[in-house]
């Protein structure tokens, strides 16, 4: 098939799929862009990593003309999600390089006029805290749980209600939760602001989805950008756009330079609220309900087993190379720190499990940006892990250490 032969949806659709993992073999094979870089070196001025299935982070290029297509898309999302040229955003997802919550959103929010309040959940609660006390944003902008976490916190370190702060929206993403009736309206309440979501994602862009002030659902407000199939993941066929449809996600990078992708598998479930707005915006209205892979959510960073797998092994000795994680929660998403359970190294001392402990949080913290409470076992406690990555996760292990 010749590229000129595509004109249609459906002829797109006589394409393969595109992986995560045969991005990873891309770029393991021709680092640091990988094989489907489309760019020359000497165009690309910026790289972003994503949270790779593996230790190592997926790298994205972007050309100059990228970048701007990023803010341009970004800028969209926010404005659909009621931020305003001029307006202040206190910047609550992590501010950590590597992350889209981070400096992309930054960039998103500056090249749309407004001002972004750069402390990050990096940060910690409070300084967020008394940044939102000392500039009174309009907007915060951040993870679900965070956000609520930040209210409940509000009283202890300002000694007054996050609803008394001023705030009057409250835009949140990274993990499923603002969509969800009962956790939205306790951020609604928390704050004293409404609250709408959004979704996006490193291979295609910082943010794409949003949901605007009707809350019914995030529309796709970047079709000039992206081209969105449906995907039934049972029948494996691709199915309208209708009112009450479910299925993942399958992207399509118009007009990307860089690192672009073709009907990518994004992983993303979702149901399709309705095809109708009273906003006026066309097209499906959304909401992402999971995940159809392994990936966790640790406080709005994404996380494969996979990956802290490839750490733990990579600490051999100290570490018999072997985990298994604890998603003791619902769903794929907690806003606490994941618990891992590690295998000591054989004849590693459990007197010295304190400073492993730290040592392995601290690796994890560094190479994956999420929080872990490491918990050491005896050598040869699981079996080995096969292929399958569902090996790595428990949901319950009644005698934590």
């Amino acid at each position: 098939m010749e590229f000129d032969d595509i004109r249609t949806i459906e002829d797109l659709q006589k394409l393969p799929y595109t992986y995560k993992t045969e991005i990873r073999e891309s770029l393991s094979a021709e680092p640091p862009f990988g094989k489907h870089r489309a760019a020359p070196m000497a165009d690309i001025i910026q790289m972003q990593a994503s949270s790779g299935t593996t230790g190592s982070p997926s790298y994205v290029a972007l050309t100059e003309a990228d970048t701007e297509m990023w803010h341009e898309m970004t800028a969209r999302c926010f404005f659909a999600n009621g931020v305003r040229p001029g307006d202040m955003v206190l910047h609550a997802f992590s501010l950590a390089k590597g992350f889209v919550g981070g400096i992309p959103v930054m960039q998103g929010l500056q090249y749309m006029g407004t001002i972004d309040v750069p402390v990050g959940a990096d940060g910690g609660a409070e300084r967020l805290l008394r940044a939102c006390a000392d500039t009174r944003p309009r907007c915060i902008v951040g993870a679900p749980n965070f956000v609520l976490h930040l209210a409940e916190k509000a009283p202890e370190v300002l000694g007054c209600k996050a609803s008394e702060l001023g705030v009057e929206q409250v835009i949140v993403g990274g993990e499923p939760g603002g969509g969800i009736p009962a956790i939205r309206a306790k951020i609604e309440a928390a704050w004293g602001a409404k609250c709408t979501e959004m979704l996006g994602g490193t291979d295609l862009g910082v943010t794409y989805w949003a949901e605007c002030d009707a809350q019914s659902g995030m529309h796709m407000v970047n079709m000039d950008y992206i081209i969105t199939e449906l995907l039934d993941p049972e029948s494996g066929e691709i199915i309208p756009w209708e009112k009450g449809a479910e299925g993942e996600m399958i992207y399509t990078a118009l007009g990307r330079q860089a690192s672009p992708v073709v009907r990518f598998r994004s992983g993303d479930y979702i149901e399709v609220i309705d095809t109708e707005c009273s906003c006026g915006r066309t097209g499906p209205k959304i909401r992402c309900t999971g995940r159809t892979d392994d990936m966790l959510i640790v406080r709005g960073a994404n996380v494969f087993p996979s990956a802290i797998n490839s750490v733990i092994t990579e600490m051999v000795p100290d570490t018999n190379g072997v985990m298994r994680i604890v998603a003791d929660f619902k769903g794929h998403t907690t806003q606490g720190a994941l618990t891992v359970i590690v295998e000591r190294g054989p004849g590693r001392d459990a007197a010295d499990d304190d400073a492993l402990k730290k040592k392995i949080e601290q690796r994890l913290r560094d190479a994956l940006v999420f929080k872990a409470d490491v918990h050491l076992v005896a050598a040869d406690t699981f079996e080995k892990p096969g292929a399958a990555k569902v090996a790595f996760v428990l949901r319950e292990y009644p005698e934590l250490p």
